[in-house]
């Protein structure tokens, strides 16, 4: 706390800050400060350095901007690099200033020993003297720039092995840490990999796990990333890891982001920094996707996707409508090459989804015609907002109940967790059923009596609390004790209730659309998926039809138009819940 009341004590001793058209003020941005800035720091370019032409909320910059690393002992210290407007080597500063502000240098770089007591504390300086007051200001926010960078903005490394896996990886993985908020003391954990393709023409999805709260190493291990863990020669020791043949990753890039903070390895400086709600954390995300494409400008020019599984459902298509009109907006760089989003089982109105369970478990026949008929006369088609006098509809429900007990809701053709049935009444209705409780899971016997399909997340809470496998991601030390698949005590409000305005504003652009569903799932049915598609009224483009892989059929698919925006629709055959293609 200390660090942000001083940095707002700095902030308000500085000049006005410099507003652009769109009402974005830059919290830093003042020519004045940065010139000074470029003494106290350095007058070379930094080791690893990267030129910076645009930042968010400002644009083009009409200034020489450089930020990058230093190493000092075991330490990455991040700096930003701002040569003169005028000449470079026109020393300004007067002569007295500069010797008090000589310091220990190493490669023309300022190292551990920023600040000397006499810059600190010199009796020769006039205490009213405007340039004092800037450089009092200046030494202040560099000390609290010292304390905070220990962990940088931006942090990447790349993975060449992981444990589990024999021998280098044949994909290109990165991995780091981006730092969004408004103090940047949020910092967002990905795990980058480049498209086994066509790196340089293949498109660019971010991808979100839903939850909220669940880790993308999911998606990555589990759905659609090129590893995944040998589940069948599991014997409960340390799993090894083998290539999935079907990964997306053969046509795209993509970014497995840990979000909302306090998911996998994700983290921040301050408790309050840990609550999030769904627009802050969408957010969030934008933010992390602005920057991230800053510091890797050779995918700038890549088709862009956003994609996710359940709960992203609400998530997805705002970060989508950010991006869209942060392209509409003058000023705001850089412009990201959007071309549409992807959804998996998509959460989009939880009123809504709950309610087509009662069609959905009719249809599959796990209900009969006289009870369906029965509780859609009783019930008058609502079956989430119960009116507590409505007797019959209440018994109906209760008869519901008893027909769906002991399925596995996420997927009615598999087993039920044994462990999971502890409080059935709520697996029929919550989409929390498939996050499990990690110690739950430990002490499963390794061979169970029946194979159950969450069974195979076991293998993942060995794998990343393992010392070795941190070192090898680089995980920050002491940022997060235990590594959780579904992290069930985050400070989440679920504050968009649907996503449904979000689809109808995408709706009049020229975007494209995936949305896929399980045709077995009844957490989040495609009934009720499709019935919201076509509340869009989008105009047909390609009628009901099935579609094949090998000659097989693997579901069904339908398509829509509306002037240039294009949106498909799937079921996949026999499929659970964030179960993609």
């Amino acid at each position: 706390m200390f660090l942000r009341e001083a940095a707002s004590a700095i902030q308000k001793q500085l000049p006005k800050r410099q507003c652009t058209s769109t009402g974005s003020c830059g919290r830093w941005v003042y020519a004045p400060f940065l010139l000074l800035l470029v003494f106290l720091i350095s007058t070379q370019s930094v080791l690893g350095g990267q030129s910076v032409k645009y930042l968010p909320g400002y644009g083009e910059l009409p200034f020489e901007l450089e930020t990058g690393y230093v190493s000092v002992n075991e330490s990455e210290l991040f700096d930003y690099f701002i040569p003169s407007q005028g000449d470079p080597q026109e020393k300004n500063i007067p002569e007295e200033t500069e010797r008090n502000m000589a310091t220990e240098r190493k490669s023309d770089h300022y190292s551990s020993q920023l600040f000397p007591k006499n810059l600190l504390h010199n009796s020769h300086f006039n205490t009213n003297s405007p340039l004092l007051s800037t450089l009092n200001v200046l030494q202040l926010l560099l000390v609290l720039v010292l304390c905070t960078s220990t962990f940088a903005a931006f942090s990447q490394s790349i993975v060449k092995t992981l444990p589990g896996y024999a021998g280098d990886l044949p994909f290109k993985l990165e991995t780091g840490y981006v730092s969004v908020g408004e103090w940047n003391d949020v910092h967002l954990f990905y795990y980058f990999i480049e498209s086994e393709g066509d790196p340089d023409l293949d498109p660019l999805i971010l991808w979100l796990t839903g939850g909220p709260g669940c880790s993308s190493f999911c998606g990555l291990a589990y759905e659609i990333g090129p590893i995944q863990f040998d589940t069948e020669h599991f014997d409960g020791k340390f799993p090894n890891l083998t290539l999935n043949p079907f990964s997306w990753t053969k046509v795209a890039s993509i970014i497995f982001l840990d979000a909302p903070v306090g998911t996998g390895f994700s983290y921040a400086d301050y408790a309050e920094s840990y609550v999030v709600d769904d627009l802050l954390a969408a957010t969030d995300n934008y933010n992390f996707l602005l920057k991230w494409l800053m510091d890797h400008p050779k995918f700038l020019s890549n088709k862009l996707y956003v994609g996710g599984d359940s709960y992203s459902g609400i998530i997805v298509p705002i970060i989508v409508q950010k991006i869209y009109d942060g392209n509409s907006e003058v000023g705001v760089q850089p412009l990201l090459n959007l071309q549409g989003y992807i959804l998996g089982n998509p959460l989009t109105s939880e009123h809504d989804d709950k309610n087509a369970r009662i069609e959905f478990a009719h249809r599959l026949a796990l209900l009969s015609d006289k009870l369906y008929k029965s509780i859609k006369h009783n019930c008058h088609g609502e079956y989430v907002n119960i009116d507590p006098n409505n007797a019959p509809c209440i018994k109906d429900l209760t008869l519901v109940t008893e027909c769906l007990a002991n399925l596995d809701t996420a997927q009615i053709l598999e087993p039920n967790c044994a462990y999971a049935s502890r409080n059935s009444s709520k697996l029929k209705w919550d989409r929390r059923l498939i996050e499990e409780e990690p110690t739950d899971l430990l002490l499963l016997p390794v061979v169970p009596k029946f194979w159950c399909r969450i069974y195979n997340y076991i293998p993942s809470y060995i794998w990343a609390n393992d010392e070795r496998v941190r070192q090898a991601l680089r995980i920050r030390k002491g940022t997060i004790e235990k590594w959780v698949r579904c992290n069930e005590s985050l400070s989440y409000t679920e504050d968009v209730f649907t996503s449904l305005d979000y689809h109808r504003n995408l709706s009049h652009t020229s975007l494209r659309a995936l949305v896929y569903s399980g045709d077995h799932d009844m957490l989040v049915p495609y009934l009720g998926t499709h019935k919201w598609i076509e509340a869009l009224n989008l105009t047909v483009d390609d009628e009901w039809r099935p579609w094949f892989v090998d000659g097989q059929n693997g579901g069904y698919t339908m398509s829509y138009v509306n002037n240039g925006y294009h949106l498909t629709f799937a079921t996949i055959k026999a499929r659970k819940k964030t179960q993609p293609i």
